[in-house]
């Protein structure tokens, strides 16, 4: 463990976005109010911090398998805006965990706004699995905004599977998704999110089917309430023989919005492409019998909120 300290504040997020009590051992980057607050390499997984502009290379080591790697990134200053540079150099053959997320705690009048690029290079017959965890706190003054990018190439044979949560405070975010995937390569994508209040969350995922025999699945799952909008936008290109598949299911609540845009294009005669969305409210039935279980409505709203999101 790392002699550094991080304050209350600071730890609660830690914990929200990463599972972490405190600084970690093995491989990590903890980013913290716009700087490194610390860093650490193991022997098969190298972290650089770049020198001509905020952010981190990643090189993961073959011979690392099964490591797992933490990159969480903390703001708790009032007005603080970062756009940062995350690159993952892996390995072919490589087989690795990254847990990312970024959280804030923003109890001044100023938005807070946290933007990564992520890029990721993922060598042939590598599998990587990463998890990225949005949270957001205050006293609801300024905006919390998170704005992720994230860039995928996958080599022939390689295997990366994405999950993505927003749950909780997140005032505004625009997620990017692009990924480009080689003959045999697979991309599974989760995403979580549930919003309310005013807040807007918009992602958007463009894959670009480029090998025999390659694939996508990507499924969202979201909760939107109060008065907050939500739009999902899929753009999957088939340009060889190839699968991909995209879902997008949303309960919708009270006076919010949910937008699903879908785009398939097929561009080879054996790109089989699908496409499904389902926006509805809770349905009746599934409130009664919990009800007749002893729970008031709001109690059994949330526990099919909490079944639906798991």
């Amino acid at each position: 463990m790392s002699d550094k300290k991080l304050d209350s504040i600071r730890l609660n997020i830690l914990r929200e976005v990463a599972d972490l009590e405190g600084v970690p051992t093995g491989a990590y980057s903890i980013r913290v109010d716009g700087d490194t607050f610390d860093k650490n390499s193991s022997e098969n997984i190298i972290i650089e911090k770049k020198t001509d502009k905020p952010g981190i290379d990643i090189y993961i080591k073959a011979a690392g398998r099964r490591e797992s790697v933490h990159i969480p990134v903390i703001l708790a200053e009032s007005g603080l805006k970062e756009l940062v540079y995350n690159d993952f150099h892996i390995e072919e053959g490589a087989d690795v965990l990254i847990i990312a997320g970024c959280g804030i705690h923003n109890c001044g009048v100023q938005d807070s706004e946290h933007s990564g690029i992520h890029s990721f290079y993922v060598g042939k017959n590598a599998k990587v699995k990463y998890v990225e965890k949005h949270y957001g706190d205050g006293d609801g003054n300024g905006k919390n905004i998170m704005n992720p990018h994230s860039v995928i190439v996958l080599d022939e044979g390689a295997y990366m599977e994405m999950e993505t949560t927003q749950i909780k405070g997140v005032d505004s975010t625009r997620r990017k998704t692009e990924a480009t995937l080689k003959a045999k390569s697979t991309l599974i994508v989760h995403e979580k999110i549930m919003t309310h209040g005013e807040q807007l969350a918009e992602t958007e995922f463009v894959v670009d089917l480029q090998g025999d025999d390659c694939g996508t699945h990507v499924v969202s799952r979201s909760v939107a309430k109060d008065n907050s909008r939500q739009i999902f936008i899929s753009d999957v290109a088939g340009n060889s023989k190839c699968s991909g598949h995209t879902e997008c299911d949303a309960i919708i609540m009270d006076n919010a919005s949910v937008v699903a845009i879908p785009k398939i294009v097929a561009n080879n005669t054996e790109a089989s492409l699908i496409h499904e969305a389902a926006i509805g409210k809770i349905a009746g039935e599934q409130l009664i019998k919990l009800m007749t279980l002893g729970l008031d409505e709001k109690e059994a709203e949330e526990q099919i909120i909490n079944g639906f999101l798991k």
